[in-house]
């Protein structure tokens, strides 16, 4: 089944993937600014062939537009410099704890989102579409025109990765603390 160009189709059938689209441009491009930029590209693109997508809920169609089209803009945009990863975007609305308990929980939430920001895009990529938006692994083959072979090989190393990542950023945030240097939690 081919669906129609109708609008109200494409709402309804795009428009619950926003989130996830906004996610992946984010993580890809590096700032708010260009991901809002490449998802809004992005939906331009998905309206102008949607009637060439089958079926299904174009989650992993919609993907691979998006993913095509940061890589467009940053071919054409020379990057000037990284961002940090902005942690409101991210951020869950509402934290409930102690102070310190948020404050723990603050300070391991960036050490994870640093420790992703790190690795390479391919391995970034990988593991927003599986640990951030649970895609399949069938899915993911798709967005990232990949075998299913390559997509399990390149998470399991992703995974490894992010681990290694981790357990130097815990052992370095530990000898800090051994060495009774203060450790300012943001």
């Amino acid at each position: 089944m081919t669906w129609t160009t109708n609008p109200e189709t494409f709402e309804s059938k795009m428009l619950p993937h926003l989130n996830a689209a906004f996610t992946l441009a984010r993580w890809i491009t590096g700032n708010v600014q260009d991901a809002e930029e490449a998802v809004q590209e992005a939906y331009l693109r998905a309206l102008r062939f949607f009637q060439d997508c089958r079926g299904g809920d174009g989650r992993a169609w919609l993907l691979q537009i998006v993913r095509n089209t940061c890589y467009t803009q940053l071919r054409k945009k020379p990057r000037l410099s990284d961002s940090e990863f902005d942690e409101e975007v991210h951020a869950p609305e509402c934290c409930s704890g102690t102070p310190e308990k948020i404050a723990i929980r603050n300070a391991d939430s960036e050490m994870v989102h640093k420790a992703i920001a790190e690795l390479p895009a391919r391995y970034r990529e990988i593991l927003i579409l599986r640990e951030l938006e649970g895609m399949s692994y069938s899915e993911m083959s798709t967005v990232l025109d990949e075998s299913l072979g390559n997509i399990r090989t390149m998470l399991f190393r992703a995974r490894q990765q992010l681990k290694k990542r981790l357990i130097a950023a815990t052992a370095q945030q530990n000898s800090k603390i051994d060495s009774g240097m203060p450790i300012i939690i943001p």
